[in-house]
């Protein structure tokens, strides 16, 4: 059965898209069958692997709004091992008919316990930057929740409203949550605060810290201009690299 990971962080520009659509195409690339699931109404993990949906293609709205099975939704990408559903803008609207809803926070929940999930050895969910419906059901479906946390002043701030948030979620809907990793995005051994939220987070959070750093790297802003993963876009880059190591590292932690 899949290990279902949430991808999420209260604050934006931290690096969730580039970490959830990079970590599963080099978990692809170990041959580990993954599933991205694009739950950001922008569509920006759609857009990084190559996917265009066409006007007859389902995306994840009609899974949370209409009812459609996940496995009807499922698009290939350049990566054989790598599946995604992709979103797409109707996703904004969507979050105002959900609120209408009966079991509204747990519609992907049940969608994924009757879909093929079982198919797959990790399902992602690219969740989107506010607290909101989207992002509850993401938390509500999830098994863990993976948090970039950038290597700036600000992050901590965002990491502790990500932490009452999981808090909430797992009192009233998904008592089982709890957090997969912590990882350190737009990192940068030179930047003034880098070593100095490094060290509060490895003090405050210990293990949960992963030992691997993604590096401020020109190749990973560059990469969804191709609609390639990073591995596929110049997998000799820092920023491949480094989402290299980072799927060893999880493969490693879910292998014990």
């Amino acid at each position: 059965m899949a290990k279902i990971i949430a991808v999420a962080n209260q604050k934006g520009g931290v690096g969730k898209t580039t970490t959830s659509v990079n970590l599963s195409a080099s978990l692809a690339a170990a041959e580990k069958r993954v599933l991205l699931i694009d739950l950001d109404p922008q569509a920006n993990s759609t857009s990084c692997v190559g996917i265009d949906p066409t006007p007859e293609q389902s995306t994840i709205y009609e899974v949370l709004v209409n009812g459609e099975r996940v496995e009807d939704c499922i698009c290939d990408t350049s990566l054989d091992y790598l599946k995604a559903v992709p979103s797409h803008i109707d996703l904004s609207g969507g979050e105002l008919e959900l609120v209408g809803m009966v079991s509204r926070e747990t519609r992907l929940r049940d969608a994924l316990v009757a879909s093929a999930k079982q198919n797959f050895d990790y399902v992602f969910l690219d969740c989107p930057a506010p607290l909101n419906i989207l992002t509850v059901n993401a938390l509500t479906a999830a098994h863990s929740v993976l948090v970039p946390v950038p290597a700036e002043f600000l992050a901590k701030k965002g990491l502790a409203m990500l932490q009452k948030t999981i808090e909430r979620v797992t009192e009233r809907l998904n008592e089982m949550l709890y957090i997969e990793g912590i990882l350190l995005t737009l990192y940068s051994p030179s930047h003034r605060f880098a070593s100095e939220i490094e060290a509060e987070l490895a003090e405050k959070y210990g293990s949960l810290v992963y030992t691997t750093k993604i590096r401020r790297n020109d190749r990973i802003t560059e990469a969804p201009n191709s609609g390639k993963p990073l591995i596929l876009y110049d997998v000799l880059s820092s920023g491949a690299q480094d989402y290299l190591s980072l799927a060893a590292e999880v493969i490693a932690r879910n292998s014990k």
